[in-house]
């Protein structure tokens, strides 16, 4: 699938500002399914970008405004080729204690300083499945069933505890608890910022063009058998599904906090106005991804 993505953000300040300094995780990645084929930013007022990979491996821009300015447009244009992922590994439970998959695993193991004080034992219990791949699909079935999505129950700030506490939440929400959850099981995890492209806000399946939000999903990292290297598999629980050529990642991270798509800091007590768009359209060009 090929995509032409615009994400557009605006700031807009009741007052003057300077020493705008910001970072941006907005590109997507060249991975096994997907090419990022161009990318282009524009700011107002224009400044000199610079990049980096993060320890994670997302690229990083950053930039800053000095002089006094009463506005900010970061204008992101990409276009990206994906293909459909190859079918999950079906190892085996005994498979997440070897020292290869240990070794893979890395940190994505390890719990964080934000994960719940709330028990969830029962739901750790009731995802509880026979292989990894099916303890990852029970993860993507039953947290929807159990707490609704709801844009406003929460915020970006909020924690799983919060979560847990309202019984609903947006994407970032379901894809931190599931990482708790998939962690306690003894599979690594990790968080997820991208694109979706879903038709489902405008109601029409062929729609070629809609207006989406960046989005979050998970990565498993799942065994796959003797002697074969473990594999990373990404998955939507807010979607109740396995990812696929409609995901369009920027980067990973532990959690929500390792790839924010943008960040920053001004001087000055002017209060300032965010407004955020991003607009997804599909097209049915030959291109496909490089495996």
């Amino acid at each position: 699938m090929n995509y032409d993505i615009h994400y557009l953000t605006q700031y807009r300040y009741d007052g003057t500002v300077t020493d705008n300094l910001n970072s941006l995780r907005v590109r997507p990645a060249n991975t096994s399914t997907q090419r990022c084929d161009e990318f282009h930013v524009r700011l107002d007022p224009e400044a000199r970008v610079q990049r980096h990979i993060d320890y994670f491996g997302t690229e990083v821009l950053e930039f800053g405004v000095a002089r006094p300015h009463d506005h900010l447009v970061i204008d992101v244009r990409a276009r990206v080729a994906t293909r459909e992922p190859a079918p999950p590994p079906e190892g085996q439970l005994h498979e997440l204690h070897g020292d290869d998959y240990l070794d893979a695993a890395g940190e994505f193991l390890l719990p964080m300083p934000n994960d719940p004080t709330t028990s969830i034992d029962d739901i750790v219990a009731m995802t509880t499945g026979a292989t990894p791949l099916a303890t990852l699909n029970n993860v993507c079935q039953m947290l929807p069933d159990r707490f609704a999505y709801q844009p406003g129950a929460t915020y970006v700030g909020s924690t799983v505890d919060d979560f847990l506490a309202v019984g609903a939440g947006v994407c970032q929400d379901f894809a931190h608890l599931s990482l708790v959850v998939l962690r306690r099981h003894g599979i690594a995890a990790r968080y997820v910022s991208g694109y979706f492209f879903s038709t489902r806000e405008v109601g029409d399946e062929t729609a070629d063009s809609v207006e989406v939000q960046t989005h979050a999903w998970i990565e498993a990292l799942l065994p796959s058998g003797p002697d074969e290297a473990p594999v990373w598999v990404g998955a939507d629980p807010t979607n109740r599904t396995l990812a696929g050529q409609t995901h369009v990642k920027i980067g990973h991270g532990r959690g929500y906090a390792d790839v924010p798509p943008t960040k920053g800091v001004y001087f000055g007590s002017a209060v300032g106005a965010l407004d955020v768009s991003v607009k997804m359209t599909r097209s049915s060009s030959a291109s496909t991804a490089r495996a």
